[in-house]
């Protein structure tokens, strides 16, 4: 990645938290206790216009090294 965009994602995710601050906790709580092969994750969006968007995935194996990326980027940030 180039240095100016790690720059302006770490940026963006500042903000992020400070708008957010419950959500990285959520998600440090969840890689920390939860997320391994056989995991169901589901996410549900509420649009502004009251639109619901649902969907879910049962972890594999593959996906488990996405998730420790993931990991191993948030200890960098």
């Amino acid at each position: 990645m180039n240095p100016m965009d790690y720059m302006k994602v770490f940026g963006l995710w500042n903000k992020f938290k400070a708008n957010h601050p419950k959500f990285p906790a959520f998600l440090t709580a969840a890689s920390q206790n939860g997320i391994k092969e056989g995991t169901i994750l589901e996410i549900k969006i509420t649009t502004a216009d009251g639109e619901v968007i649902e969907s879910n995935l049962k972890v594999s194996a593959s996906d488990m090294e996405l998730v420790d990326e993931f990991k191993q980027m948030s200890t960098n940030v």
